[in-house]
């Protein structure tokens, strides 16, 4: 008998999501507006707090859509760009026509170098072209260097458009990440920390600019009895029903959060032992991390010569989901035309490492039956 499938990280319901659905067939809101789109863009800024203001749209790409297009990212303009990030990150950039620039990770938290970053910006005016904005991603919950990559932006007055499609319940000294940036971005998809089936929501400084992303993403219908537009729209406001789920799921976040850290505490304690494994973690005690997915590297050297895949494939005939790192983005066949600065370690970290199953509903049976592949191959 095949045991049943270990999933890298699905969905983890509540309870209570079923009473704001409720509500809304009740009163008949199954629209992309309503007072469940309302409830949880209030849930979502008084957890995040830092006084922002909080759109709720169709999904996380949507909000970093709006945030370039916010950002006044045109065609032709030059975004500089985490490489190592999922492609939703930066497929919006080709959609405004604009030009992607990409940047290596540095070892500590996997995310946006910045000593690359300020080598590409030096270079990209050295060669008339100054980058519009920089896009910076927590990758798997870990946020990236903050301090460091605001002293770079501010330095070549450059803003930030801040990735925290994974880092939800995640913070940096004390501070909720998806507030550090000139706009933040949510994202809500099924293998989120929270979810809300698909959706995702910009975070702004200002309510008038989330007014201006709500405009574009509601067709950008102009103040009119007849339906009249001066400007090109999207159609990336989050229903209603979405948000609903939404809104049973604010209500257990902490635990979702407590859970995925508990997670990444077992693999911790699994690979103690392990020479050559090595469990990714925060640098240090300013950075709070959801651990949304808990990943691990593997130096073959030190491991004789178990890798990545020989794992992998042992999960994959345990009938468990493991996946490798995001392929940088400058590695990508879409991608690979784009200018990209810094050496290795997006690359290598992707060769070298590879994300387990991670979700907050996995039970005790679950975690034996992945700690048991582990023994096996690492005997």
């Amino acid at each position: 008998m095949t045991s049943s499938k270990i999933w890298l990280s699905s969905p983890h319901m509540g309870g209570n999501e079923q009473k704001f659905i409720k509500e809304a067939f009740e009163a008949n809101w199954v629209a992309p507006l309503g007072p469940n789109v309302n409830g949880l863009e209030n849930d979502l800024e008084k957890y995040l707090g830092s006084q922002v203001s909080v759109g709720a749209l169709s999904s996380g790409t949507a909000a970093i859509h709006l945030g370039l297009i916010l950002l006044g990212v045109k065609t032709g303009d030059e975004v500089l760009c985490q490489s190592m990030t999922f492609s939703a990150s930066a497929n919006p950039i080709l959609y405004q026509g604009a030009i992607p620039v990409f940047i290596d990770s540095e070892k500590e938290t996997w995310n946006l170098c910045p000593i690359a970053l300020e080598e590409a910006i030096i270079d990209r005016i050295a060669k008339g072209k100054k980058p519009k904005i920089i896009i910076a991603v927590h990758l798997y919950g870990v946020p990236y260097k903050i301090d460091e990559v605001r002293v770079v932006a501010d330095k070549y007055n450059i803003p930030i458009l801040e990735d925290s499609a994974e880092a939800l319940g995640s913070s940096y000294k004390g501070q909720r990440c998806g507030t550090f940036g000139d706009i933040g971005v949510l994202s809500f998809n099924g293998n989120k920390i929270i979810t809300t089936s698909g959706g995702g929501a910009i975070v702004t400084k200002t309510k008038s600019l989330k007014d201006k992303a709500v405009f574009y993403a509601t067709q950008s219908r102009d103040n009119a009895p007849h339906y009249q537009h001066s400007e090109i729209g999207y159609n990336y406001r989050m229903s209603n029903i979405c948000a609903g789920i939404g809104r049973g799921q604010m209500e257990v976040l902490d635990d979702h959060v407590g859970l995925r850290r508990k997670m990444h505490n077992f693999y911790v304690d699994l690979f103690k032992t392990i020479h050559g494994v090595t469990v990714f973690s925060v640098p240090n005690n300013d950075y709070f991390a959801n651990y949304w997915l808990s990943a691990i590297t593997i130096d073959s050297q030190l491991t004789n010569g178990i890798d990545r895949e020989i794992l992998r494939l042992a999960f994959e005939n345990a009938n468990i989901e493991t996946r490798p790192l995001w392929k940088p983005m400058h590695l990508q066949p879409v991608f690979e035309k784009y200018p990209y600065y810094g050496n290795n370690v997006a690359e290598t970290l992707f060769e070298k490492g590879l994300c387990l199953p991670s979700g907050s509903n996995l039970t005790a049976n679950e975690r034996e039956r992945i700690a048991e592949v582990v023994r096996t191959i690492f005997v």
